[in-house]
């Protein structure tokens, strides 16, 4: 089979690698480096620089100089207006000067280096790839990420999770069977906790919980507030100072020619970082916990914690992710090269040059229809391994229905309106009885994370699949807060759910009693002045909304239409 190169697509930085020999190889670019700066710089004829001689251009011309674009990709127009960039984002666009630019547009200039890389190191052409993306990241955004790589003349065999492919990395599939571990992903623009277990060299991911609006340009945002200047070259001097404050406790920040003659000086301790830091980095730890609570674990049942990112560099994360799962990480990889290594060996597995691992990924949030009443009714839950197919059968509500609609829902909550909407399509069939017609409804998430609807009339086979090409086109503070939301609520909604069944329900009855009634001259005043009673019990307790009530009035009118309704039956058998 053909190469296929494993990419680590990143906020910051970008890397591209190949199996050779057994091995996972990094490629390098023609000046040896193996990172590329995700950073495109575009002149006046709408020519790109991309990578490192693009980061030099950002201090000249900031305006005209694109970076963390992951921020943007997939993200609706309206969720761009609140990112601080120096660059002008509008209606979900990148404007440079008289030119528009989506955000795939842009990643694909970085992609197509990549790949322009590897051809060259190869000396053949490379047309497979493999591209990471943050675990938390959505379906619009993953189908954004694969639209870059078609844009740069990929084909996109597997959009993976970043944490999954560190994993691999850290060469986690030796450990012993059942093995949990904990993978702290902190790079330039994203975050992300997963949990992942090991099972006879499958990984199988348990939970993961995370931000792609959290990283390491949070903490250059806040040291430039500190530094009271937005100036591009000084930016740049302080990114190096913040590295080398790994390492060392004290750094000078210069910058000549600051202002006419006069330069930028400030010396930076390792401790006056820590402290404009420390809330960024805090802010991880609700994630790390719900993804703990959502695999049922706690931090000592894990058997390694591995550090992914550039910003697991600082020894104030390190420290933070020790006291947090109670454990030293492990750091054996460089951290900047350790999803890309991952996604190499995943590449490596679908081209045959690997073959005693398998990678599964989970779907972050539950999928499902809205039914009769506004229900959610999920198909698949979270944090289900995917690939993944399951389907459910559903039939009508009322009589003489023609077509149902399926309306496609995200999210935890019990209701459909506090769900978010993926689409909406309908399906046609026979008029009927209700109940008589009967629609499959299936779902299938493929191996990237795309999500594609099957609607079939299992009477005529007539049928509708539906890709969801933008499955959840809202920020990411949202998806936040739809987890926040379903454990606030919790109890709100499970009782409103039970309401509702309840109401469904006795509403159903209602109206089969009324209708024999109606039909029924073979029946004595006495009963029937008791099955009026208890239906008039009945629709008082439906304007009460006290569902102990009705439960209780419904099985009042059960108990007393049971004569009524064996003589039918009789009749019927006759």
């Amino acid at each position: 089979m053909s190469d296929i190169v494993g990419i680590d697509l990143g906020t910051t930085n970008s890397l591209v690698g190949v199996m050779e020999a057994g091995f996972p190889i990094l490629i390098a670019d023609e000046n040896g480096e193996r990172i590329t700066p995700s950073i495109v710089h575009l002149n006046d004829k709408g020519e790109a620089l991309v990578g490192r001689a693009a980061t030099r251009m950002r201090v000249l011309e900031p305006r005209s100089t694109i970076y963390s674009v992951k921020r943007l990709i997939g993200r609706r127009g309206t969720d761009m207006e609140d990112v601080d960039l120096a660059y002008e984002v509008s209606k979900g666009k990148i404007r440079v000067r008289d030119r528009s630019y989506a955000p795939e547009e842009i990643s694909a200039l970085v992609l197509k280096k990549l790949k322009a890389d590897a051809e060259r190191s190869l000396g053949r052409e490379v047309s497979r790839a493999v591209i990471t993306v943050p675990a938390y990241f959505n379906d619009a955004q993953r189908n954004a990420t694969k639209r870059a790589g078609e844009l740069a003349g990929f084909s996109v065999e597997r959009i993976i999770n970043e944490p999954t492919a560190a994993a691999l990395a850290y060469g986690l599939d030796k450990l012993k069977s059942k093995s949990k571990i904990a993978v702290y992903d902190f790079g330039g623009g994203t975050f992300d906790l997963s949990i992942l277990e090991l099972n006879e060299g499958v990984f199988q991911v348990l939970a993961t919980n995370g931000n792609t609006q959290l990283g390491g340009d949070d903490i250059d945002r806040a040291l430039l507030e500190k530094l009271s200047t937005k100036d591009a070259r000084v930016r740049e001097a302080m990114i190096e100072a913040k590295h080398r404050l790994s390492a060392e406790d004290k750094v000078s920040i210069d910058v000549p020619f600051f202002k006419g003659a006069e330069g930028f000086h400030v010396d930076l301790t390792r401790e006056e970082l820590e402290e404009i830091a420390r809330p960024i980095v805090e802010k991880t730890r609700a994630h790390c916990l719900r993804a703990l609570a959502d695999a049922k674990l706690r931090p000592e049942r894990l058997d390694e914690v591995i550090l992914v990112g550039g910003v697991t560099r600082m020894p104030l994360v390190r420290r933070f992710v020790a006291e947090l799962f109670g454990r030293e990480p492990k750091t054996s990889q460089n951290p900047d090269e350790a999803v890309a290594i991952g996604a190499t060996i995943q590449a490596g597995m679908l081209s045959g040059a690997v073959c005693d691992v398998v990678l599964l990924d989970v779907t972050p949030l539950s999928l499902g229809i809205e039914t009769f009443g506004g229900l959610m009714n999920v198909i698949i839950p979270r944090n289900s391994t995917i690939p993944i197919k399951r389907g459910e059968m559903f039939t009508t509500a009322v009589s003489n229905q023609r077509l149902m609609s399926i309306k496609v829902l995200q999210g935890e909550r019990e209701m459909a309106r506090d769900n978010w909407k993926l689409g909406e399509f309908e399906i046609e069939f026979e008029p009927a009885l209700k109940g008589v017609p009967r629609v499959g409804v299936q779902f299938e998430i493929d191996a990237n994370g795309i999500l594609h609807v099957l609607a079939r009339d299992t009477k005529t086979g007539s049928e509708k699949i539906v890709e969801m090409k933008s499955a959840v086109d809202v920020s990411d503070e949202a998806v936040e807060a739809m987890l926040a939301d379903s454990l606030e609520h919790a109890f709100e909604d499970v009782s409103e759910r039970v309401w509702t069944e309840t109401k469904l329900k006795a509403e159903e009855m209602l109206a089969a009693v009324d209708n024999v009634l109606r039909n029924a001259d073979k029946i004595d005043n006495v009963e029937r002045e008791e099955i009026l009673r208890r239906s008039e019990e009945v629709r008082v307790a439906l304007s009460s909304r006290n569902t102990e009530a009705l439960k209780k009035a419904t099985v009042a009118l059960d108990a007393a239409t049971q004569q009524l309704a064996a003589m039918l039956l009789e009749k019927a058998i006759r």
